[in-house]
């Protein structure tokens, strides 16, 4: 036997829901009450019974006549069935026995409700009468006659859809819970395994095949939500139909049902039981409130994380910054007093070849070898100035960079020693050809930069500023001390004064051994002077001597003769090492070449550098003594600072052949701390951001200027289907500026770098902290607070949903983005040397991704070898979670199509459109996580690994 409405089999008929009858449940009753049960008269009608005509007893009411409306119509009911009820005058002792009808939206045991259904959209297709009807059983054990009030089992419901007094689909759902909200009468139940029945050939249900709506309505299922208003002044109250599908269709609060009656017959003892202990009956508790969803606890647990982490490593800094501090407390100590010297440094690079044939690159090396340097032997001790000279391409800078331990790309051979260091690395001061200097600091906030990161951290800063004192004197520079050091564009100081700042950021670190390339070229002869005396004074402190080496291009006279020692370099091989004045000019002389009487010698020995006869090469190579023009010995001076012999020279002997592997991250020590140059770092960035506020003001008010164009261009969208697309336009648009505006972050990087790699090379601080203060100093006031200007302005102009918590959820995403945009453009700036095809490269993702966004093109009809590209597109998961977030404030689309008003959910219209998810808002925020984690790490990784001076 086939019982309808969710009746079941009993014996030769079908128990049936209070208000339906007959052998197979489908006839409704046509008045009476719910008393009665199977007495009660029923509706008739062919083929479908049919209540239009039917009325309902006094104190009933709602379709079918089974809400109660007053407490005697219950009683009449109850004691027309039992011929028993308690009096209502409070005098019997059976008063909590006695059977009242309560007409609010709670459920005490099992209650009835009936309501209108009213939507644009089902009147435009169905313009009758449409009403539902629902009974919800919380504790049926506790009705008046738990088989004819109640139906089915506690925590249920049933519910049928009546259309012009015709039953057209009837539902059902269990495991339901009652929630009570903040008490202010307000009822929401929250039941699953929802399902519905169509009844066949009826209006909804196949009557006219256009609007058939049986397959739709049979697939129901899932959860199910019913949430009721507290009751009006009239008594009636607004409900919503709440189910995946429904919502879709008629927005994120289902189906709207008004003037909602409730009734439900209950004794008065079953009302006090329950109202005084809640969680004595099935799932009649209230929660007072809405659990956090999974992803936002896990997004919570994730953000605390990160601030806790990041709380201990700032603990953990704030602990090594003053335990440095005061292990390392007091003055600085001696510098000077290390030799160095180089024995047989050799440097071959390979030339360009043409093709890619393997016989040519298995053919000899060194067919396709360039020698650079070739067997070159030298040493200087404390206290000496030493002069390298020799024609453009003799190898000069090459060896001044091997001697400064500098990185060289090419092949490398031979060994470096510093002998007098002892155990310790000695300190090596190394000044470039090129003047890599911060424009706009002064000249004392430079060399106090460099003092503050390059001097240990137990060296008061006190003590720090009076050593950036001391060098200005000794450079001739106190004049330039708040003159700030300029560039290209904005003029500062000359460039002999930037030559003696770039010396003085060396000798803040107190050098062991000073190393220049070419410090005169380009300066005039005055200028080149006072560099040469600066050198020279360094060199002969009698309390610090302190080697210096320095390549000299053509030096004057006067210059020449400041140097103690000259080692001159022609094709890579050195002619001559030894005392400086006219001890070279007699070598050659000696050798055959004659010296013209006061001829300067630099030119005489440029002159012979530039074409050298064979016969001065020399043939072998001895030691080094024996390679000293004069005594083969070392000198007397030498050997009292206990630096002659070569078993000196072998003392703290460090070998720059380069066939060992070097590690990905090799160990570096600072001077100071991680916190400590953070510190330093930080104050200098916002010293150049309080400074040049151009790029700032103009970011601001690019932003602002973009807000209003934006928000006035898609001024108070409308809620139609065009004016949706308005708003995910408008989403668009904002995601799209974001990816284009992130290349100025790209090309501060490329702008940063050369000053970045002169100051990691000497030891300032380390690759994280530099990362990390441009993300501070970068991130925060050119890329979020610009985002939250244009975002906020477009928001609130474009009329999008008027709600604090849909606008922040709005602005996190948009800041998600903005992070990962510039962190993706940190790693283009860093991964490539060459800002053109950073920039081009960073252009033409950012067209990729506004054509996989889902805006221009539907997802699902890009064909499928190119429709995964989508899951690898950060402005896909923008747009989607930004569109989600709109929709999922409630939005209705309220239009008119060919004539027929429609009222449907965004939800629908969203997937349809653009195919993105309903539910997808936190994994998009989650994907957005990992794409800034992702780039970050790998800026990480290739600043480390990539991001070095190499030469």
């Amino acid at each position: 036997m086939s019982c309808e409405n969710y009746g079941f089999p009993n014996g030769t008929t079908c128990a049936c829901p209070p208000g339906y009858g007959g052998s197979t449940c489908s006839q409704p009753s046509c008045g009476g009450n719910i008393f009665q049960g199977s007495a009660r008269p029923l509706a008739s009608g062919s083929p479908f019974a049919n209540l239009t005509s039917c009325s309902c007893e006094d104190g009933w009411t709602g379709t079918g006549c089974n809400v109660c409306q007053t407490a005697q119509a219950c009683q009449a009911g109850y004691s027309g069935v039992t011929g028993n009820v308690g009096s209502l005058d409070g005098a019997s002792l059976n008063q909590n026995n006695t059977i009242t009808c309560s007409t609010v939206p709670r459920v005490y045991a099992a209650g009835e409700m009936s309501c209108l259904v009213q939507n644009p959209t089902l009147e435009a297709l169905y313009p009758g009468s449409t009403t539902i009807t629902i009974l919800r059983n919380l504790n049926a054990p506790f009705t008046p006659l738990p088989n004819t009030t109640a139906f089915g089992v506690s925590g249920s419901v049933y519910a049928q859809l009546f259309y012009d007094g015709v039953e057209q689909f009837y539902c059902a759902a269990d495991s339901c819970s009652q929630d009570l909200g903040s008490g202010d009468g307000s009822a929401n139940w929250n039941c699953h395994d929802f399902k519905c029945t169509c009844r066949s050939g009826t209006s909804f249900c196949g009557l006219v095949k256009a609007s058939d709506l049986t397959g739709v309505i049979n697939t129901l299922d899932g959860d199910l939500g019913i949430s009721c208003d507290a009751p009006s002044s009239d008594n009636t109250v607004s409900c919503a139909f709440k189910q995946s599908i429904l919502q879709q269709v008629f927005g994120s609060s289902g189906l709207a049902l008004n003037g909602c009656t409730f009734g439900e017959c209950v004794a008065q003892n079953v009302i006090d039981t329950v109202s005084a202990s809640s969680n004595g009956t099935i799932s009649s508790t209230s929660t007072g409130g809405t659990s956090l969803s999974g992803g936002v606890i896990a997004g919570l647990a994730v953000v605390g994380g990160l601030v806790c982490l990041a709380l201990l490593f700032l603990g953990l800094g704030f602990v090594a910054q003053r335990r440095a501090r005061k292990e390392g407390a007091g003055s600085l100590k001696r510098s000077g007093g290390v030799a160095i010297a180089w024995t047989d440094i050799s440097y071959f690079v390979m030339r360009p070849t043409t093709g890619f044939s393997l016989r040519r690159r298995r053919a000899d090396n060194s067919e396709h070898r360039k020698v650079v340097l070739d067997g070159v032997t030298g040493r200087v001790v404390p206290g000496e100035m030493m002069a390298i000279l020799g024609p453009s391409g003799a190898g000069k800078t090459t060896l001044i960079e091997i001697l400064a331990q500098k990185h060289k790309s090419g092949q490398l051979d031979g060994n470096v020693a510093f002998p007098g260091a002892g155990d310790r690395h000695p300190r090596i001061g190394f000044v470039p050809q090129q003047d890599i200097l911060p424009p706009m600091l002064t000249v004392f906030e430079a060399l106090l930069f460099a003092a503050r990161l390059r001097l240990p951290e137990g060296v008061p800063d006190s003590e720090k500023r009076a050593r950036v004192d001391d060098i200005m004197d000794r450079l001739g520079i106190p004049h330039l001390r708040d003159v700030r050091i300029g560039d290209g564009e904005k003029r500062g100081i000359s460039g002999g004064e930037m030559r003696r700042v770039s010396i003085g950021l060396e000798l803040v670190s107190r050098p062991d051994v000073l190393l220049l390339d070419e410090p005169t070229s380009g300066l005039d002869s005055v200028s080149a002077s006072k560099v040469a005396k600066v050198l020279h004074a360094l060199a002969h402190d009698p309390e610090n001597p302190t080697a210096v080496i320095a390549s000299i291009h053509q030096p004057s006279s006067q210059l020449y003769h400041s140097f103690d020692q000259i080692l001159l370099l022609a094709h890579g091989r050195a002619l001559y090492t030894g005392p400086g004045g006219f001890a070279p000019a007699e070598h050659f002389t000696a050798s055959g070449v004659a010296y013209k009487e006061g001829y300067n010698v630099a030119d005489y020995l440029l002159d012979i550098a530039s074409d050298p006869p064979v016969g001065l090469f020399p043939m072998s190579q001895g030691n080094l003594s024996d390679r000293q023009t004069g005594s083969g010995s070392g000198s007397s001076d030498e050997i009292e600072k206990g630096m002659g012999g070569p078993a000196s020279v072998q003392a703290g002997k460090e070998s720059v052949e380069e066939p060992k592997r070097r590690s990905w991250f090799p160990r570096a020590s600072y001077a100071t701390t991680f916190l400590t140059q953070l510190e330093v770092l930080a104050g200098r960035e916002w010293k150049i951001l309080r400074r040049d506020k151009t790029l700032f003001l103009a970011h601001i008010a690019i932003a602002a200027v973009l807000g209003v164009f934006c928000g006035g261009l898609y001024f108070k969208t409308d809620i139609t289907i065009a004016g949706f697309q308005s708003r995910v336009g408008c989403l668009f648009f904002l995601g799209a500026l974001i990816a284009f505006s992130s290349l100025s972050a790209l090309h501060n990087i490329i702008e940063l770098r050369p000053l970045f790699l002169r100051e990691r090379s000497a030891g300032y601080y380390s690759p994280s902290t530099w990362l990390l203060s441009r993300v501070i100093f970068d991130v925060v006031p050119l890329r979020i607070i610009p985002t939250i200007i244009v975002s906020t302005i477009t928001y609130w102009m474009a009329g999008l949903a008027h709600d604090a918590a849909h606008f922040f959820k709005f602005l996190l995403i948009l800041v998600l983005y903005s992070l990962a945009m510039t962190l993706f453009n940190f790693l283009l700036a860093c991964l490539f040397r060459n800002g053109g095809i950073a920039i081009l490269i960073s252009a033409l993702t950012a067209l990729y991704q506004m054509t996989y966004a889902g805006f221009f093109v539907h997802l699902n009809a890009i064909p499928p070898v190119l429709r995964w590209l989508q899951w690898i597109c950060p402005l896909k998961y923008t747009l989607e979670a930004l569109s989600v977030n709109e929709v999922g404030s409630g939005l209705m689309i309220v239009d008119t199509l060919e004539g027929v008003p429609v009222s449907t959910s965004a939800a629908l219209i969203m997937q349809t459109l653009f195919g993105f998810g309903e539910n997808n808002y936190y994994r998009d925020v989650l994907v957005l996580f990992a794409y800034i984690a992702g780039f970050g790490l790998g800026v990480i990784f290739v600043v480390w690994l990539k991001v070095r001076e190499r030469r």
